[in-house]
């Protein structure tokens, strides 16, 4: 016969709660959300500019791809077009973008001299932020961890609610 001890009702519910408890730091959707809070944070804290993290993607997309209509433009930094059409609109209150209306009621949009020299103006911050998010870690930690993320960012770009929209000759 087993002299194996049986498991109180109670110790079952301790260990649920522990493993409960501990996997919430295992979890890897709970990492990616505290690192996207600390990236965020970081950004604020070193942009020195009242800009966010979107509408900086959105001014390098313009610098990048100058004169595409604004559909086009959020699909290229994976947003909704409505959220999309509304940072457009407070960037060019800004006088950061032109938006002008082509066909089918669609905007065209390109970064005005304003916006260019604010853009430009962010490159050395956007230097410093990069190298404050990647400084913990090692040279080769710095390579796999970028890596990694675009793997995982790329590999499941379809499960966002807003894909990006890139050709394949840019990933």
């Amino acid at each position: 016969m087993s002299t194996k001890r049986k498991i109180t009702p109670e110790e079952t519910a301790a260990t649920a709660e522990e493993n409960l408890l501990m996997d919430l730091f295992e979890q890897p959707g709970h990492l990616i959300r505290r690192a996207n809070q600390i990236a965020v944070s970081m950004f604020f804290e070193t942009m020195n500019v009242d800009v966010t993290p979107i509408q900086y993607s959105i001014l390098r997309m313009l610098q990048e791809s100058p004169g595409i209509d604004q559909v086009t433009l959020a699909g290229l930094v994976a947003l909704d077009k409505s959220t999309a059409a509304d940072i457009a609109v407070r960037l060019e209150s800004r006088g950061w973008i032109h938006r002008e209306v082509i066909a089918r009621r669609q905007r065209r949009l390109s970064l005005t001299a304003e916006g260019e020299a604010a853009l430009n103006a962010m490159v050395p911050a956007v230097h410093t932020l990069r190298d404050r998010i990647l400084a913990s870690l090692e040279p080769a930690e710095k390579k796999e961890f970028m890596r990694l993320l675009k793997k995982f960012v790329h590999l499941n770009n379809e499960q966002s609610r807003a894909p990006l929209q890139r050709s394949e000759a840019r990933d």
